[in-house]
Parts: C-alpha cells; structure tokens; sequence
C-alpha cells in the first residue's frame, strides 16, 4: 500500500472567504498530490510545464517523478525504499483476504469496483462475480446495499473542462458549527475538481474555492449550477448573482438546471450518493478542518483508486486531463460589438431602452449591458453581459 504518511511537498493551500475567519485547509500528503501530477501530466496533449507551474514546483521536480513513475510505478513516488509487498503467487487464502480488505476499507464497494481494485493493484484478475460470492459468503451485502448500487446512465461531454457540475451537499453538523460540503465535477471523466468543507453557503465562500481550483487546473467552458444561493435567483430564475457575473468575466458560461430538476446536475448528484455512502452515512465530524480530513482522504481514493462503473471500470484521474485556458491575473475588460446598443444598469438593477424600463439582477448596477436586435422579427432584442444571454425584449407587447 502506498505510504500516506510522507512529508508534505507542496505548501499548505489558505483560503480566505468573506465573513469567516482564516483557516488553513488540511494539507494533502505527499503521495497524492505526487500521483495527480502524474497521472495529469501523462495525458495525452498535456502541458507539463504549466502544470509543474499550478502545482508549485520546478519542472526539474516535476521530470524528477515522471522518471521515477515510468521505471518503478507508484513505487517510485515513495521517498524511502520499501520492500514488496505482495507476492507473485497469489492463493486462494490470501486473495479472499485482499477482498475483505478493501470491502472493509470501503464498504460501499461492490463486486465490480473491488475485482478492478485488485487488477490495478497487480494482484490475481478475479471476477466479480468471485467477489461477490466471497462478500455474500460473509454476510456484506443486503439487499439495500444493492439497490442503492444501481448505476445511473447518463449523457456526458465528449472532452474534459467542456462541462463543470458544482453544488453544495446539504450540511452537517458539528460540536463546531454546520459544515456544507461543496462539489465540483467534471461532467466528462467524473473527476472530482474539489470537495470542500464550508462554513457557509454562500458567493464570497465559493469564489474562493474556485479561485483556488482554477489555478490548478484551469478553467472549463461551462459551469452548470441550481437555481438556489449563491449560483442565482431561486425566486426570480434567469437573474444573475455576483458570483455568475464573475464566472462569465472570465469568459466561463454559466447555466443554470431547471427548477425543482436536480437530475440536470446528475453526475454531481450521483457523486453525493456516493459522498453520503461512503464518508457522510454513521460518521461524526468534531469541526471543519477534521471534516476536511475525510474528504481529501476519499477524495483521492475516488479520484485515483475507485474503479468507476459508468468509465468502463476506470478511475476518473484516468480520464481527465487539465485544461488548457489558465485562470488570469487580471479579469478582462468588458467589451461590446459596434452594432449594439450599450446600456448601463441603474442602482436597482434596471435598465432603460426605448423609453421603457426593464428589470435585469441587482448584481449588474453599475455595469454596461448590450441591447441587440435578434433579427427574428422588428422589436425583438435580446439583452447581454459580455457573452450571456440576460433576458429578451419585445417592444411590442405592452
């Protein structure tokens, strides 16, 4: 097993949101962040030079361990020299044992997930069906557990970063306060781009979050949100909140799920099923930071270990790649077309055009808005901040 008890190699991440004091977020162990930098730098058309550049060291470092990788494994992200441990001959004794193993460290796991666990740790190729005689024998699986172990079949995006899922998973209470776990996923590769321990739901929080994911790994086309705080408005859908307008000045479309439709945002519902299985269900936290604790450590195990049904039984790591648009330091300016009409929005977050006045979202007074003709019929006009699409207007109805 790799040693998850090496010294740190990369400085701890401190985020700072708005309301909350200062908190350092528990740092994640040397082995992980060494086996994400390879497994990204490995994908095909990666840019390792930037990625060396996002996670904090020198390319030296960084070619240092994709040499090691290449001539020994996994085994040779490990700074100390340890013995093997397994042996080439595998009896039936002690892959029965390697199978309760790993249903014990995960019990949400299924026959599936833990044949393709052994298979990419070297072990004997077993089937799942094995598997699940050997749990069945021993009394691990219900009935419930089954049901709940029915795969969902969804539609997904064609590359990594075309699509991002983001949400909180309700909340959970501490001795210390409420933690709100929030969640970012890659729609394409399942790949978990963060799962973190709040405070509080809301846009400062989150944009903090984000900010720190999108150093790392770039930015998507589009991220794909409820309706609910801090993404928008649950009681007036379609209006922007200050966290949106700052995904769409980074050039981020934003898209919001129908209301009281939480399947748009499938794939990120299906990873709390999974979150809840696996670390939330029978489990007490005393605050946030040892809330944080579990959530790196399965957050690495769901990333890198934990075969996935829906990938053909790969791991997500082995799908993703990160992207090629980095996180500027600067936001863009705001730009229109010479045939629009630019607009500014006044103090309630309305807008004036042709003498009428128009509610857009509170977050835009101050801003500049474009007003353009659609074309499909005279005094139609669609209303824009930057590329997204606000609202649409007909001076022909009253």
């Amino acid at each position: 097993m790799v040693d998850r008890c090496a010294k740190t190699w990369w400085t701890p991440v401190v985020v700072v949101t708005a309301g909350d004091k200062t908190m350092p977020w528990s740092t994640r162990d040397t082995m992980s962040l060494r086996e994400e930098f390879v497994t990204l730098a490995q994908q095909e058309g990666a840019n390792r030079r930037e990625l060396c550049r996002r996670f904090g060291i020198s390319p030296q470092t960084g070619y240092k361990w994709l040499a090691r990788f290449a001539q020994q494994g996994a085994g040779g992200l490990i700074d100390v020299t340890r013995r093997p441990h397994r042996s080439p001959r595998t009896t039936a004794a002690p892959l029965q044992q390697a199978v309760l193993a790993l249903r014990c460290e995960h019990p949400a796991w299924g026959g599936r997930k833990i044949a393709r666990r052994l298979q990419d740790l070297g072990l004997q190729n077993v089937a799942p069906s094995t598997v699940t005689a050997i749990l069945n024998r021993h009394g691990l699986i219900s009935a419930q557990a089954s049901a709940a172990a029915t795969p969902w079949q969804r539609f997904e995006h064609e590359q990594p970063n075309a699509l991002w899922q983001i949400d909180f998973k309700g909340y959970v209470d501490t001795p210390a306060g409420r933690c709100h776990p929030l969640t970012l996923l890659d729609d394409h590769s399942r790949f978990n781009l963060a799962l973190r321990a709040c405070a509080r739901q809301e846009g400062a929080t989150v944009r903090g979050q984000l900010t720190e994911v999108f150093r790392t790994y770039g930015l998507p086309v589009r991220i794909n949100a409820d309706n609910g705080a801090p993404w928008g408005s649950p009681r007036e859908p379609g209006q922007v909140s200050e966290l949106a307008l700052w995904l769409i000045r980074l050039g981020i479309r934003v898209s919001f799920s129908r209301p009281y439709h939480p399947q748009t945002n499938g794939k990120d519902e299906r990873f709390h099923r999974s979150l809840k299985a696996e670390v939330l269900s029978g489990t007490s936290f005393a605050n946030l930071q040892h809330a944080q604790v579990a959530f790196d450590r399965w957050r690495e195990v769901y990333n890198h270990e934990r075969p996935h049904q829906a990938l053909d039984m790969a791991t997500p790591a082995s799908r993703y790649r990160m992207s090629e648009r980095s996180y500027p330091h600067l936001l863009p300016a705001i730009e229109y077309g010479p045939q629009d009409t630019v607009v500014m929005v006044k103090a309630l977050g309305e807008m004036q055009f042709q003498g009428r006045r128009y509610k857009l979202s509170s977050a835009l007074r101050g801003l500049p808005v474009a007003v353009r003709a659609l074309g499909s019929h005279d005094g139609l006009y669609g209303v824009y901040f930057m590329h997204h699409k606000l609202r649409e207007i007909d001076l022909h109805e009253q």
